[in-house]
């Protein structure tokens, strides 16, 4: 299903599109909506919706700029713009800009659906033609084996490269030639491997590196496809070690039904590539473990998400996330030396991560030696889950190091809002070309440093210097709304009901002395 996302600043224009169409039995997917382009943006990076619909007036960001960034960085996207406004000009910079259709307000839920058909029949044949003409077949099994590419698609990539793909069982072997020390002997160690390769295997096979190869067999009777594999790796590796000295090494997965198995298969092989790497390094112990078939060792933790975690989580979110995580850590063997590699595999991802994203001053080195300890002592999934739970705690440390680090960026950010808050056209691009960031870095950043978006600080200015000009002046609606950077009287008064509960004539009336600006600092402008 194609997901959707929606940026407009009505709540009602949202409310009703979410809530008039039955996404998924249109063959959609509802994935999010934000109020504003810039509050858009890390929901477009987290969600990667197939179709934005966006409308072209909204405060700060508006549609047309957003188009502009999604464009750059995201160009599969593809962008339909809403605008209550007939105006000729819209649609040219929209077009320029890349966007798919344009459709003007009021419209019906039937019209908008239509509309999202129409694309989504654009996105698949776009895709249809890509794998047509740009799939080779190399590409093809490196997708398989990934798990990038769907049943329906790969069948028909192969066809059109006249590949024979088909067949009730599927199984990955990774092979790992090991080049002897020059000078080689002839013939050239790699040349014969791929003669060797093709001549036995009667499957497909890619290169995934200089020294990796990867097969593909496929086959009816999953026993004798995996025996199959074993005898063409010693035929390969007696052959090989006689005719020029190098070294095969090889792994394997299980045999699966369906094209989706071969994924399953190839994660597999991986694993086992990686036990007997590490047990032939220096772990007798791992060894007798990946020998004895009762060991728990295929724990597939998703890596994504401990990375995500690492990046977007906080301590209040910790339960839920270890209790999540439990589940993958109970049916580790901790006596075995697959635990020992498994939380040194999952720490140093994690640090690296950090040390990359966080560009914090801290020693990476010298946090994996005090670790080094703590992990020795692990025993039960229990203490591997306070060790994790620790663990994040300091490399968020390294987190809000980084967000000081940006502290002259914000204050910068800041000074220039406070001088030219009075501009209603000021955007999220001109406050990044000012501070030379890119606009999707400023705003991730301002966000993390300040637990505030750029929108909700703007604002929060704005309204503070109206409720002055309230108190303090004769003005009219109207006067305050331009002095403060408002064009639309109406727009103004709607937003400062939303932040201060009152209307603005209220507010000079009634309003007291005390900050009602509050709600705004923390997503009264997501409502």
């Amino acid at each position: 299903m194609k997901k959707i996302m929606l940026v407009d600043d009505e709540i009602l224009i949202r409310e009703n599109i979410r809530q008039c169409i039955d996404w998924e039995k249109e063959g959609f997917l509802y994935c999010g909506d934000a109020p504003d382009g810039e509050l858009a943006l890390p929901v477009i990076e987290a969600q990667l919706p197939d179709i934005l619909i966006t409308d072209i007036r909204m405060p700060f960001m508006n549609g047309l700029e957003l188009s502009s960034v999604v464009r750059q960085q995201f160009p599969k996207i593809k962008i339909i713009i809403l605008s209550g406004h007939d105006d000729f000009q819209y649609a040219q910079t929209a077009l320029r800009l890349g966007v798919e259709d344009y459709c003007l307000k009021p419209f019906s839920a039937a019209d908008l659906l239509e509309l999202l058909h129409t694309v989504s029949a654009r996105i698949d044949e776009e895709l249809r033609l890509q794998q047509k003409y740009a799939y080779t077949a190399e590409n093809l099994f490196a997708d398989l084996c990934g798990g990038l590419i769907g049943t329906a698609a790969a069948i028909e990539a192969a066809q059109q490269l006249e590949l024979q793909l088909t067949a009730p069982y599927y199984a990955a072997a990774v092979f790992t030639l090991n080049l002897p020390e020059p000078p080689q002997p002839a013939p050239d160690a790699e040349e014969l491997f791929s003669q060797l390769l093709k001549e036995h295997a009667g499957a497909f096979t890619y290169k995934r590196s200089r020294t990796e190869t990867v097969l593909i067999c496929k086959g009816s009777h999953p026993v004798q496809m995996i025996r199959s594999l074993d005898e063409l790796y010693l035929t390969l590796k007696q052959q090989l070690k006689a005719a020029c000295g190098a070294e095969l090494s090889f792994s394997k997965g299980k045999a699966h039904e369906r094209l989706q198995g071969i994924h399953l298969s190839y994660l597999e092989a991986e694993n086992d590539r990686m036990l007997k790497k590490m047990s032939r390094m220096h772990s007798a112990a791992m060894l007798d473990d990946y020998l004895d078939p009762s060991a728990a060792r295929e724990v597939l933790l998703d890596r994504s998400r401990l990375i995500q975690f690492l990046k977007l989580g906080d301590q209040q979110q910790m339960p839920a996330f270890l209790q999540e995580l439990s589940a993958g850590l109970t049916q580790v063997n901790w006596n075995s030396g697959y635990a020992c590699y498994l939380m040194n595999d999952i720490t140093l991802e994690l640090v690296q991560t950090a040390k990359l994203s966080f560009r914090a001053a801290a020693s990476q080195a010298g946090l994996l030696s005090e670790l080094q300890p703590e992990l020795k002592q692990i025993t039960t999934a229990s203490e591997a889950l306070d060790y994790l739970e620790q663990l994040y705690v300091r490399l968020w440390a390294w987190r809000s190091e980084g967000a000081d680090k940006h502290r002259e960026l914000i204050d910068r950010v800041k000074q220039y809002i406070r001088e030219q808050y009075d501009k209603d056209q000021l955007s999220l691009n001109d406050i990044a070309s000012v501070v030379r960031v890119s606009p999707s870095h400023l705003s991730k950043t301002f966000s993390q440093a300040t637990g505030q978006t750029i929108t909700e600080f703007l604002t929060a200015t704005r309204m503070d210097k109206a409720k002055e000009l309230l108190k303090s002046t004769g003005h009219k609606t109207f006067e305050i709304a331009y002095r403060v950077g408002y064009n639309d009287q109406h727009y103004f008064s709607n937003l400062f009901k939303k932040v201060t509960g009152m209307t603005p004539m209220e507010y000079r009336r009634q309003g007291s002395p005390e900050d009602l600006l509050q709600p705004v600092r923390r997503g009264a402008e997501r409502l």
